[in-house]
């Protein structure tokens, strides 16, 4: 057996363990809460139509809202993944580099001054401002002649998401929406509906696939440009093509869930030291483990002070900021 078939083979196994592992931390999240249900109940919600009070509380509420926490933890990693790969990056988070503020801003627009748009209407928004959050970040990053500076990406994120933000908190007050917009905005999973999933989910599923067809393109480029130009790769075309991808990722996870930063930072450091550096393995096991880290924090938070509820995204920024500091201070070596 050749090399590449030894790792496709191991690649497989963990994959085929990360997917089960995701089940059942899935079962584990359905299961478990506020009012605890039993594995039967859970069937019983599942497969058949009989009626109950527990049994209707899994199909209309816990089991949305699990299964969006499984969609949203994979789009941030499969976003955080290509932001890092195409940037060279190791702070590359939609969270940090811009686009989670830049959705915020636009959220904000739509709600005060077309508050009738809908879901839809809201999610479309929530695109254009992760697209402006990412055209002003790049634009500023490549401002000076040369490649894409790291540094200077990660310091452009911080003053485009400090001013979208100040411009999110503007828009709010001035319009008096602050209540409407924290709703969307504060980072969470209350209230998912069955409805907001068939809009969300295709957009995901897209989303993640067009970033599994670049996955070779993304692993030349997380090399090195010059390397990739050599190669005969069209770069402006494959990074245009990818931060698509990663608006639309971004853009849908905070139409559904609000702020959630961190997730595409950490998911894909945790994944290369399983799978290595070949993006044609990190990018489906990003997948998977942000969605089991999604589970697992939405599940603390629904459990640690029941019945009341921890916002999950501050569960995930306790874990998330000693994991920033501690890539911060590493340098990002292995990028180089």
């Amino acid at each position: 057996m050749s090399t590449s078939s030894k790792h496709s083979a191991w690649f497989a196994a963990k994959l085929t363990a990360g997917l089960l592992i995701l089940a059942g931390m899935f079962i584990f999240a359905m299961v478990t809460g506020a009012v605890e249900v039993s594995f039967r109940e859970l069937w019983l919600a599942v497969t058949s139509r009989v009626s109950g009070d527990k049994i209707s509380m899994l199909r209309e509420i816990r089991l949305p809202r699990e299964t969006a926490a499984v969609f949203v933890g994979a789009a941030l990693a499969v976003s955080g993944a290509v932001m890092q790969g195409i940037t060279r990056n190791p702070l590359a988070d939609p969270g940090l580099l811009g686009l989670t503020a830049g959705a915020n801003a636009a959220l904000a627009l739509a709600v005060a001054f077309v508050p009738s748009a809908g879901y839809f209407g809201f999610m479309l928004a929530c695109f254009a401002g992760a697209a402006l959050g990412a055209v002003l970040v790049f634009g500023i990053g490549i401002m000076r002649r040369g490649l894409l500076s790291p540094l200077r990406l990660i310091l452009a994120g911080a003053a485009v998401s400090t001013f979208l933000y100040a411009v999110t908190d503007g828009i709010s007050l001035f319009y008096k929406i602050s209540k409407n917009v924290s709703m969307w905005t504060a980072g969470g999973l209350i209230g998912t509906t069955w409805d907001q999933l068939l809009v969300i989910v295709p957009v995901i599923v897209v989303g993640i696939l067009v970033a599994l067809l670049f996955a070779r393109q993304v692993t030349i480029l997380s090399l090195h440009e010059e390397v990739a130009a050599g190669l005969g790769q069209n770069i402006a075309r494959i990074r245009a093509a990818l931060v698509v991808v990663v608006i639309l990722l971004a853009g849908a996870s905070v139409s559904l869930v609000g702020n959630l930063a961190f997730v595409g930072l950490m998911v894909p450091h945790v994944v290369r030291t399983f799978v290595g550096s070949d993006y044609r393995f990190i990018i489906p096991m990003s997948a998977v483990s942000g969605g089991v880290m999604m589970l697992a924090a939405d599940t603390l938070g629904r459990t640690v002070s029941a019945p009341y509820e921890t916002p999950v995204a501050a569960i995930v920024a306790m874990m998330g900021i000693p994991f920033f500091l501690f890539i911060a201070r590493k340098g990002g070596r292995s990028f180089s």
